[in-house]
């Protein structure tokens, strides 16, 4: 009873944490670069005296799906997409690194490179900087270049390089705010390997048919281990009234 107990009312409970996961997912099925995030759970027994018979499930691994999402061409001058596996690294506000695949980019009022949420891109030797009044080309090798609109449109002008990384994908963890952090945290070096596709942008990886199955898998999951809850409370109930009887 104790071991039908604990694994029904621990495997509901991480059953609801499934599915607010998976409800993120389908969230974010339109954001640009979104890795799906995944869930792993395995039973274990609860160590000390007197439960020998008691198991909880537990999360295991909280991980992502690192398969690349679909290309959307744009002909915007600044969108990126990578091309396979690899990232774009942002600076953040306390000056260390982070890693992302959304290259929906845009210029500050100060003139620097930055994400669509206002994150500093960070170039091979720091931020990148625009001068005013040209207009901007990322090669794919994320060289940024700036061409005059006049007087003479043909000079052009190398102003920094966007750092792109391809560090192991088991050192990589995801935080709250959706950007990539080495577990370590270490700096992964430039990876001269790592290409853009100029105006374009990679699209979440999420699939929504996959998340919605799993959506209605894991309701009838829940429903399941509540029902077992039910049989277990009306066995312990039908014990103790033959214990009653007995007495």
């Amino acid at each position: 009873m104790d071991r039908l107990i604990y694994t029904a009312m621990t495997g509901a409970v991480h059953a609801l944490n499934q599915q607010a996961t998976v409800s993120h997912n389908l969230a974010n099925a339109s954001t640009t670069g979104y890795r799906a995030e995944t869930d792993a759970f395995r039973a274990v027994p609860v160590y000390g005296d007197g439960l020998p018979t008691r198991a909880f499930v537990v999360d295991s691994t909280t991980g992502a799906d690192f398969s690349p999402g679909p290309i959307q061409q744009t002909d915007r001058h600044l969108d990126v997409a990578i091309r396979g596996s690899g990232w774009i690294t942002v600076q953040l506000p306390d000056g260390t690194e982070a890693y992302t695949r959304d290259g929906n980019l845009q210029i500050s009022a100060n003139g620097i490179l930055q994400t669509h949420n206002g994150l500093n891109i960070k170039g091979d030797a720091g931020v990148i900087s625009l001068p005013e009044n040209n207009r901007i080309t990322i090669a794919k090798d994320g060289t940024v270049s700036a061409v005059p609109i006049t007087p003479l449109p043909n000079t052009v002008a190398s102003v920094g390089r966007i750092k792109l990384v391809n560090p192991p994908e088991q050192l990589l963890e995801k935080g709250p705010d959706g950007l990539f952090r080495m577990k370590d945290g270490t700096t992964p070096l430039p990876d001269a390997d790592v290409t853009l596709i100029s105006g374009a942008l990679e699209s979440s990886n999420v699939n929504l048919v996959h998340e919605m199955v799993s959506m209605i898998a894991l309701a009838r999951q829940f429903d399941m281990h509540m029902k077992v809850l039910e049989s277990a409370e009306r066995n312990a109930q039908q014990a103790s009234e033959i214990m009653v009887i007995r007495a």
